[in-house]
């Protein structure tokens, strides 16, 4: 597979891009890939690629509906319950983990999502390509690159132990506080 486009991109999109009317990102299976302006980490390097992504996920029982474009702009202004890369930054930042609505969904809250939200868009730039087959071709890069922020398929990255410890940590630092809003 060719991850050119993710790895040397001709163009990074900002939020305010990629939120717009219409949006450039299409409405089609793929790959996307996050680069960071400012690291949500003093760990990690700042204008690399650090965590890929797919659109949509592959499914036995039913055809999925997601996209790229669904997904990315998801992750720009969606909530940590629905977005692993938002719940990852989010736990980096430092943003508190709340049990939200009914007690069952995790989020960081109106407020802390707001400021997830603003971070993201000062800081993070998305790319992405096409692909029929997603899935695989997000197994690939996981495989075969330098990506610190995903987890699945990614144990033996050497910063997974702490990802893993600070996400386990937020969610049961949630699960021990009263439902927020």
């Amino acid at each position: 597979m060719n991850a050119v486009e993710l790895l040397e991109p001709t163009r990074l999109w900002r939020a305010s891009e990629v939120l717009t009317q219409p949006s450039p990102v299409p409405a089609a299976p793929g790959v996307y890939g996050w680069y960071f302006e400012q690291a949500p980490d003093p760990r990690l390097p700042r204008d690399q690629l650090l965590y890929v992504g797919m659109a949509p996920r592959r499914m036995a029982a039913r055809v999925s509906r997601q996209n790229l474009r669904g997904r990315v702009r998801y992750h720009y202004r969606g909530n940590a319950e629905g977005s692993t890369l938002r719940f990852t930054l989010g736990c980096l930042l430092g943003l508190e983990l709340r049990r939200v609505g009914s007690g069952k969904r995790l989020t960081f809250g109106l407020v802390g999502e707001r400021e997830l939200t603003a971070w993201m868009a000062e800081y993070a730039r998305v790319c992405w390509m096409q692909h029929d087959e997603p899935w695989a071709a997000e197994s690939e890069l996981i495989a075969q690159l330098d990506l610190p922020l995903n987890l699945d398929q990614n144990r033996h990255h050497t910063f997974y132990p702490y990802l893993r410890s600070l996400r386990s940590s937020a969610r049961a630092q949630a699960r021990s506080l009263p439902i927020g809003s």
